[in-house]
This record gives C-alpha cells, structure tokens and sequence, in this order.
C-alpha cells in the first residue's frame, strides 16, 4: 500500500520556523514571507509568489527595488573598494554627496553635511549639534513623532506602545508638544490653527521648559509611524517663528517624508519653511543603509574635531548608491510623480470613504496617503480590522502596512507605472470591502 501523500511545506513556513528558533519575537514583521527577489514596484518570496509592493521597504524604496543605475552604482563602487572608513581615509563621492546635499536641501546658506547609518542616528546626532551650538540642554519634540528607537531617539518618540513601554529610564530634559494643535483637524481656518498652536507654546513654556533652555524642536512634516498626518502649515509657521524668536534650532525630520515623496523633493518645500537642519536617511540610497544631516554651517561646525562621526557613516557603497538616487529623482522627476501618484490614491480613498462604512479620515500630502479603518458602528479606530485589510491584501498579491494600528499608508516606489498603481488600488479597495 503507498504511503499518503504528505502536503509540502513551503519554504516560506520553513524559514518561519527556523526564525522563531533563531531570531528574538520583538522585530515586528508586516508579512508572513521571506523575499528571494525584487525589481520595480514588484516582490517575489522564496515560495514563487508575486507582490505589488506598496511599503517601499518602509519608504526606502522611492526608486523602485534594484533600479538598474543604483545597481551599476553600487557595483561600479564595488570594483574599486568597499570601506576605508571615512574617519581613515576619505574619498571624493563623500564629498560630493555633501555638496549635492547642500545645494538642495532648503536649509538657509551656507550649508554642511555628514553621513550616519540610520534615521535614528542622524536625529540623535542633530540633537547634539543643536545642543552644542546653543549651549541649551532642552529638547522639545511632538505627542506620536516617531525618531527612532535609539535611548535618546526612542525618547525623543512619542507613542509609548510598542516603542517605549518597558525600555526606560529615557534621556533628560525632552519635553514634548500636544499633537492636536499642529496636526489633527484640518478643517480648522488658518486663524484658528495659528492661535491654538500659539496656546500650546505658551503652555509649553510657562508650565513645562522656559524657551531660553531649548536648543531645538524636531518635527516630522507628516507623521510617519504617527498616522501620516500632515502638519497644518499655518501652526507649522507659527512654531517657525517662535523658534527664532527665541534662538531656538528648528529640525524637520524627513527621514520618511523625504526624496520625493510628498510631491517636492523635501516635504518642508511643500510647507513653505526653511529648517536650520535637516534629517533624511529611508530613500536617500534607494535601499542602502545611509542617512545625513544637513544644516546651517554655523550650526555643524560647532562640534570640536572628533565629535561627531561613525565607523560606517558615508559608506562609500552608500555614497554610490546616493548619487544614483539623486540622479534618478531629477530625471524622472519622481516629485513630480509622487504629485500624480497621490491625485490618484486620493481620489481612490475617498470613494472608498462614501461606500464603505469601514472607512474614516483620508488624508495625504503627495504620494504619503493615508486611510483609516474604523469600527462602522462607531467609528472609533479599529486595528484589528486594519489588520484584517493588510491580510486580505497580501492574499491577493498586494503588500501594504499600517501605521499607528489603524490607518492604511502608502509606500509605493515613485516609479510604479500606472497599470500597477491601477491595480494596486484596486486590490486593495476589495480587502477593504471584505473587511467592511
């Protein structure tokens, strides 16, 4: 008698089970597969599955996985050396990025930048400069501002679950603003929002820091892990303003809004302000561990020789893979894109808003879209429908991940074409509807 034919386990549920021997439980994973190839705005897993991509590798991907001149960059790099350490021996494409940088980053002249790993360790470091520069202890950063998971970056970040709980005692003298004044309710006038974000400075520095103690605010344009909340620009300016009033360093986080994304090259040109700093990282090596810090040279040069820095920081693969990325955006005119791409998403999110009862707020600014789920009986949020929506999507060959439990974002590289973007939406507004 023949044995029973025994199912295949595929390799994804193999490699799910040697994770789970190997790998602590607390890195998060938004899907149940292990990638084995990638190129444009499509994913393949080692079981053979294809992915339209909407998460971008968490909006490092603005260029698309493996855009063919970031590629040739890196390998073209790779033939000549990998790492010197730039703190050993220094090399031209360093250099070069840094100038590119300066002349396009909104910071006022003269500019300077230097190269970290991540997003957290750029915003770690601009907290140095600022303080440094000043000569001020405070820090003052946003209620759900996500800046990393770093001691000081982690306590720069204001969500508690899954970011803090447990993890402290956090670093000193970071006080934080309320989130409703600045974000949150944009029906509100201009006038209305001016005033109520000028209140919760006032609260701020009456109750909590006095202004003369702060060496710098950091902001994120559009909340991130927050929600994808787009600042209101009338707070936004009001904020900028008492920041010079006071010598105080305005540094805008654009670590996830950046290259492209919200329809500019930098979300703060959209916003209409000019930071002292700056923190990118996410799509500025299409996918390379990279980040930078640029900022007014009064400010950057205020460290002493030795005082910043890092053992990989400026990678020279990374550099490489850099100046692809900012050739592309140019040339493709991803902003541009991204301007169209979130035309499209919004339209499509807001006809989900009229039919479906699932759906709450959208919202966007560029290509950084965002949808809510909510309970339809009282549209209170839901996450575990949202979670039900990102399942329901990958069963049907589309990626996409949450933010703040509740609200659907958008990723997409810049470079999706439009049948994929068409499809994409539409996969994901049958997950919604099966959710609904």
């Amino acid at each position: 008698m023949a044995p029973p034919v025994q199912e295949k386990v595929g390799r994804n549920q193999q490699l799910l089970s040697r994770r789970a021997e190997a790998v602590p439980r607390a890195p998060f994973n938004v899907a149940p597969l292990f990638a084995d190839r990638a190129r444009g705005s499509r994913l393949w897993d080692v079981d053979g599955n294809e992915y339209l991509d909407f998460t971008g590798g968490i909006g490092t991907l603005n260029v698309g996985h493996n855009h063919p001149r970031v590629v040739d960059a890196i390998r073209h790099q790779l033939d000549r050396f990998i790492h010197t350490s730039w703190h050993v021996v220094m090399y031209e494409p360093y250099v070069r990025l840094a100038e590119r940088l300066n002349a396009l980053v909104p910071v006022p002249p003269p500019a300077r930048t230097l190269f970290f790993n991540s997003g957290a360790e750029a915003c770690e470091n601009s907290i140095k400069i600022a303080r440094i520069a000043t000569g001020r202890p405070a820090v003052v950063a946003f209620e759900r501002g996500f800046h990393g998971r770093t001691q000081l970056a982690m306590s720069l970040t204001g969500k508690v679950h899954p970011y803090t709980a447990g993890f402290g005692p956090f670093a000193p003298e970071v006080y934080r603003l309320p989130f409703e004044p600045f974000f949150g309710r944009h029906q509100r006038t201009d006038a209305q929002a001016a005033e109520e974000a000028r209140e919760a400075l006032d609260r701020l520095f009456s109750y909590h820091v006095e202004p003369e103690s702060i060496a710098g605010v950091i902001m994120e344009p559009v909340l991130g892990e927050g929600g994808f909340y787009p600042v209101h620009q009338a707070a936004l300016k009001v904020l900028v303003e008492a920041c010079r009033e006071h010598g105080i360093v305005f540094i805008d986080d654009e670590v996830q809004a950046g290259f492209g994304r919200c329809g500019a090259l930098f979300a703060c040109q959209r916003l209409g302000v000019q930071p002292d700093i700056m923190v990118l990282a996410k799509s500025l090596a299409g996918g390379v561990p990279l980040s930078a810090v640029t900022g007014r040279a009064e400010l950057m040069d205020a460290a002493k020789v030795g005082g910043l820095g890092g053992t990989y920081g400026g990678n020279a693969l990374a550099c490489a893979a850099a100046h692809a990325v900012l050739d592309i955006m140019a040339e493709e005119r991803l902003p541009e894109r991204a301007e169209a791409i979130g035309a499209k998403v919004m339209a499509r999110f807001r006809d989900l808003a009229k039919h479906q009862g699932c759906v709450g707020d959208v919202r966007g600014l560029g290509a950084m879209c965002a949808l809510e789920i909510v309970d339809p009986a009282t549209g209170a949020p839901d996450p575990g429908r949202a979670g039900k929506v990102v399942a329901g999507a990958r069963e049907r060959g589309l990626l996409i991940m949450t933010a703040s439990g509740n609200v659907i974002r958008t990723l997409m590289p810049l470079t999706i074409s439009d049948e994929d973007l068409q499809r994409g939406l539409e996969i994901l507004a049958a997950a919604v509807a099966a959710a609904d």
